[in-house]
């Protein structure tokens, strides 16, 4: 009831969303890639949403393609009428995703050392689950994200949804958080159960 006035009188609606993925097998690695090539780009241009956008039509489009990984799912998300407090539920699903396991990448480190690799074991360890999480606002409505998507035809729309949105240019925050954040670090399925309760197997 409130939604329906609150469009008769001409206020903005913001929707604040979040999607977790999670993709399993031997063949998901190259997405941390795709990942960690948008989470360097986000840092580099400093948040510009145009660029963000970008990044996340990239991750759709490469999580479209590896669609037979996936192995479960869940979304959450609420409707504002004020976009500060819209905002500050970006931020308090920011830190929480921040804080996930194994989900903050280090960009900072210093891999062209002369001496980094001289004690690494010449293989490292593929992690065989990875965690997506996706935050977005927006203005508007998108029936497409505002549902369950928990069943594999409903997260394809919705992640379609997501490419739109840039391309409509209404999106007003983005975040991608992943876990594990680096090569190397691997995610079993004991932690994805301790660590990311909400998913639901599609």
């Amino acid at each position: 009831m409130r939604d329906t006035f609150n469009k008769m009188i001409g206020r903005t609606r913001y929707v604040v969303f979040r999607l977790f993925l999670h993709l399993g097998g031997g063949e998901v690695a190259p997405i941390l890639g795709v990942l960690n090539s948008a989470g360097r780009d986000a840092i580099d241009v400093d948040g510009d949403l145009e660029v963000l956008g970008e990044g996340l039509v990239e991750i759709s489009q490469t999580l479209l393609q590896y669609d037979e990984y996936w192995l479960s799912a869940a979304n959450e998300g609420d409707v504002f009428f004020d976009e500060g407090e819209a905002g500050d539920y970006v931020n308090e699903l920011f830190t929480d995703s921040a804080e996930r396991y194994l989900s903050e990448p280090n960009y900072s480190s210093d891999s062209g050392s002369s001496d980094s690799g001289l004690n690494e074991p010449l293989s490292i360890p593929i992690t065989s689950n990875i965690i997506v999480m996706i935050t977005v606002a927006y203005e508007g409505e998108v029936p497409d994200l505002e549902t369950d998507l928990s069943n594999i035809q409903a997260l394809k729309e919705g992640l379609k949804a997501l490419i739109n949105l840039h391309y409509k240019h209404r999106l007003k925050a983005i975040q991608v958080h992943f876990s594990p954040a680096q090569l190397g670090d691997e995610l079993t399925s004991d932690q994805l159960l301790q660590y990311y309760p909400e998913l639901i197997p599609l």
